[in-house]
């Protein structure tokens, strides 16, 4: 009889990260996994499309066996079997999140025998409680790149909710090890860099423009904002910013939304920048608990960031479950402080 991981998908958090982390690991090791009450704390629970087209994107990459793999579901199982590589492609026919797809995809691609070439035909490259692709290329594939980690990111074509559309290419490049990340201290600051995007629809009435002036309104300097306009199938529009220092980057972001002023958005994303630039950690809330996997396959690793949240506690238990490693949370919920990762 095979082992399987028993794990609760309602445990602290509860949301779909837990599936995404626990079947990634379980493509690398090799240990199959029943994650059951999937996104039992959200509004809508069960597998939404994102989760959904990742997980069956991750199956085909490693052959695996899927079980419960439908809209809605609660329960899957998960039985991996040898991760392979080549051509991925993964069609999104809602606005689904193209960047927690790659969640589900990038470190598994890592550890395949040959280089991953994943195409994403659909989807939202920003949307809501999803890192938008531009935040994971400015600012998640930079810290990365630390550990060892390659991977190059093309956005073809942007898309928004609710429509989604969007056409992203993804190449990631087996590594052998991952190097330890130790991020205690900024350096010197650089500058604020970001991308401020919208749809052509949007273009006379200057969104992008408008978001970017926002930003330096808050600021108080120029930025150095690229703007972009894309050809997407309804309107919409979103800007990320980084901040750039000389050890390591941190980042933000804010999405168009109905009835949102273009204004509003900027000032949103400008106010979190402001907010990291109060604090003295490394790593911004978000890319915080999406590192920890790959600092647990390095085996250790010590990072400040500007806030332990669940999501951060949630990803170290669903880890611990699959690998021989322990994570030490130095501060409280809610507030900046320190992981610390140890072989135990």
């Amino acid at each position: 009889m095979i082992d399987i991981i028993e794990i609760d998908g309602s445990y602290l958090e509860g949301g779909g990260q837990i599936v995404r982390t626990a079947t990634s690991l379980s493509a690398i090791t090799q240990k199959p996994c029943r994650i059951f009450n999937i996104r039992a704390n959200r509004p809508n629970p069960g597998l939404q499309a994102q989760h959904l087209y990742g997980l069956r994107a991750l199956a085909k990459l490693c052959n695996a066996e899927l079980k419960g793999d439908k809209l809605g579901s609660k329960e899957i199982v998960f039985i991996p079997k040898k991760l392979k590589g080549g051509e991925v492609e993964v069609k999104i026919p809602t606005a689904g999140s193209t960047g927690l797809v790659f969640q589900i995809l990038s470190l598994p691609s890592a550890f395949c025998e040959k280089e991953v070439h994943i195409k994403i035909t659909g989807g939202a490259t920003y949307g809501k409680f999803a890192p938008p692709m531009d935040y994971i290329e400015l600012v998640l594939l930079r810290i990365l790149e630390k550990m060892g980690y390659k991977c190059e990111i093309e956005i073809k074509k942007h898309g928004f909710y609710p429509k989604g559309g969007a056409q992203v290419e993804i190449n990631i490049e087996p590594c052998k090890k991952f190097l330890p990340l130790e991020l205690k201290e900024r350096g010197k600051f650089i500058k604020i860099k970001g991308i401020s995007v919208a749809s052509e629809f949007l273009r006379k009435r200057k969104v992008a423009e408008r978001q970017k002036q926002a930003v330096e309104n808050v600021l108080d300097k120029a930025c150095d904002i690229e703007i972009i306009y894309d050809k997407t199938l309804n309107p919409g529009s979103g800007i990320t910013l980084a901040i750039v220092c000389e050890n390591t980057i941190l980042g933000a972001n804010a999405i168009g939304e109905k009835g949102k002023t273009a204004e509003e958005v900027g000032k949103q994303a400008a106010n979190e920048i402001l907010t990291l630039l109060n604090t003295q950690a490394c790593l911004d809330e978000h890319a915080a608990d999406q590192v920890l996997p790959f600092i647990a396959i390095a085996g250790k690793g010590e990072i400040t960031v500007s806030k332990i949240t669940k999501h951060c506690l949630t990803n170290a238990w669903v880890i611990e479950k699959f690998l021989p490693i322990k994570f030490e949370f130095q501060g409280n919920l809610g507030e900046s402080g320190k992981i610390i990762c140890y072989e135990r």
